[in-house]
């Protein structure tokens, strides 16, 4: 899954970022407001939820999470706010924000506001996906093959829930990129390809005339049911 960090305390960002990645989520982050912004905005499909600092420098977060809503961007969002105040968090909800924790606070309670609001009905995001005989279990971070456990390094989890979501579907190598690695990875990298290789061999034990993973000449990948 994919996050997108907006704050402006370098050390505070860069912190979660890293704890984030570490639980196997891809992580972006902006500390410019305006930025945040346009990025939430344009690329309304491409966050599965958003960590939205409330005192940003240029526009504050509450309008930011205001206007996205306006727009119909449905990603789930996360308020980050010093103010402890009762009638300022319920401000924060009535803007359109899922949730809200107030700084500073514990990293373990981040994640556990992140999953609690991941997997709230309203999202539609199972927490259980499978094709054939393969099931991956996005909270125990777990996938088993005809029963029996596989591991998978973080991305090449990652890569598989990504396609899982989206089975029976071709995905360019840009969307994969961009939702598995981050904005800023270059697109030339042969990394993708190298990932897919390690899946196949984990996990495409099929007939060679129905794969499971087929490579979709001048598009990317897909998955087949």
């Amino acid at each position: 899954m994919r996050i997108l960090i907006v704050e402006d305390e370098a050390k505070l960002a860069e912190a979660v970022k890293k704890g984030l990645e570490l639980k196997g989520f891809t992580v972006d982050w902006l500390a410019d407001g305006e930025k945040a912004r346009t990025r939430i905005l344009l690329y309304k499909n491409e966050y599965d939820l958003v960590l939205l600092d409330l005192m940003l420098p240029d526009v504050d977060g509450a309008t930011i999470c205001r206007d996205a809503r306006e727009a119909g961007v449905m990603t789930p969002i996360i308020m980050l706010t010093a103010r402890d105040e009762i009638e300022y968090k319920v401000d924060l909800l009535n803007s359109g924000a899922d949730d809200y924790i107030t700084k500073p606070f514990a990293f373990d309670e981040l994640i556990a506001r992140i999953q609690a609001v991941l997997r709230r009905p309203s999202d539609a995001l199972p927490g259980t996906l499978s094709i054939r005989d393969i099931e991956l279990d996005t909270g125990k971070h777990t996938v088993t093959k005809g029963g029996q456990p596989i591991s998978l390094t973080l991305k090449e989890f990652s890569l598989l829930e990504l396609f899982l979501r989206h089975p029976n579907e071709a995905l360019p190598r840009e969307q994969i990129l961009d939702h598995v690695w981050s904005f800023d990875f270059p697109g030339f990298s042969n990394v993708l390809d190298v990932h897919m290789k390690n899946l196949r061999k984990k996990l495409d034990t099929y007939e060679e005339s129905d794969p499971l993973f087929e490579t979709i000449r001048g598009v990317g990948y897909r998955i087949n049911g």
